[in-house]
């Protein structure tokens, strides 16, 4: 029927379509180069603006009638060149060992009887769960979500955040003592809870700090933080940011229209900002905006602790911190290369018993600025 040609373009395709679980590509709007003739091995260039910088004084400014200006000081863009070599990745991964590949096997008969299905109902999303390719795209997805998260969390090797630089940011501006140690919390501070990520002080801090480092905001005036949920509780704990973060919350609301910025969208219905479903078909969420920075939050991230001794008595222990990535846009880049991401078959189908499958992708990842980025924790 369409095994060997239109299957495998029909699952491809829907590796595109955004889902609401996996929203950081979305939020990050990350610089995007494709380059359709380059493979694994090559490179692709991603491109870094940046500001001048000082501004001067207004006399430094001030010409004279006599004075010739000339052309001899002329200034150009800023732009930083930065080279992302194309890998090749695959997926599904064995079950047994993340580093080997592995493949997504589906029988003729499942196949040939969802066919049918999708002709009854016409439901595409129906056809794929029916014959378990839903896995093999959330497989993609889940993937590239989580490298730019990982992407994102290299800003760590700046040290600590500060005014003029990113990097990590710990509850009451705590910083490392080690790679994986982390300065004592005095009982005072045990007591009140200020090893946990605090509205008030730690949350006004990070955006303090991306200000004083001219961290550009998103084209809706704001910047960004894609939060794991157990950090997102700390915020929510606060009265000021649940009485935003409770009401509901649509889709991405039109910019144009005064009335609903910047928090009107939150009360149009669904909770906490998140995905909604319209005629069966999934909505990105918007987030919500609080203190300057539009809030998402994701399930994706990987696990990370350190050891600290947060006051209570006890010596330093391992405490898991869950992250919240705060930032500005062009913090992060992809380069690809060839088709971009496809399915393809493998034509070794035990005498077309089996369709057997991988998704493939030429792709470089690059984190472009890490001045951009303030990666904070909490404390658990």
């Amino acid at each position: 029927m369409f095994i060997d040609n239109d299957f495998p373009k029909l699952l491809g395709a829907e590796l595109y379509r955004p889902h609401p679980a996996y929203i950081v590509e979305m939020a990050a709007e990350p610089v995007v180069v494709h380059d359709f003739t380059k493979q694994p091995g090559q490179t692709v260039q991603l491109d870094r603006y940046r500001f001048w910088g000082n501004p001067g004084t207004k006399t430094q400014r001030e010409r004279t009638q006599d004075q010739t200006i000339g052309t001899a000081n002329s200034r150009s863009i800023v732009k930083d060149k930065v080279l992302v070599s194309l890998r090749e990745y695959t997926g599904p991964a064995d079950p047994n060992n993340s580093n080997l590949p592995s493949t997504f096997k589906i029988a003729r008969e499942t196949l040939m009887t969802a066919q049918r299905l999708l002709l009854d109902t016409g439901n595409l999303n129906m056809f794929h769960q029916s014959i378990g390719s839903l896995t093999l795209l959330d497989d993609y997805r889940r993937w590239r979500d989580r490298v730019f998260l990982d992407e994102f969390a290299k800003s760590e090797a700046r040290g600590a955040a500060s005014d003029t630089q990113g990097g990590y940011y710990y509850p009451n501006g705590k910083v490392k003592s080690g790679s994986t140690t982390l300065n004592s919390y005095s009982a005072t501070e045990y007591a009140s809870e200020r090893y946990k990520f605090n509205v008030k002080t730690d949350l006004l801090e990070v955006v303090k700090q991306l200000r004083k480092r001219n961290t550009p905001v998103f084209a809706d005036g704001y910047y960004r933080c894609i939060a794991d949920p157990s950090f997102m509780k700390d915020l929510r704990a606060d009265q000021g940011f649940r009485e935003v973060a409770r009401y509901p919350g649509m889709g991405q609301p039109n910019p144009l229209m005064g009335m609903m910025a910047p928090n009107a969208a939150i009360y149009g219905g669904g909770q906490f900002g998140q995905a909604q479903f319209v005629a069966g078909e999934p909505v990105m969420p918007s987030g919500f905006v609080f203190e300057g920075v539009r809030f998402f939050e994701s399930t994706n991230f990987a696990d990370k602790s350190i050891t600290v001794d947060i006051g209570d008595g006890s010596s330093a222990v391992s405490h898991t911190t869950p992250p919240a990535l705060f930032f500005g846009p062009q913090a992060v880049g992809v380069g690809i290369g060839g088709p971009n991401a496809q399915v393809l078959i493998n034509n070794n189908d035990d005498f077309s018993r089996f369709i057997i499958l991988i998704w493939q992708l030429y792709a470089g990842f690059a984190n472009l600025n890490k001045d951009f980025i303030t990666a904070a924790f909490t404390i658990v």
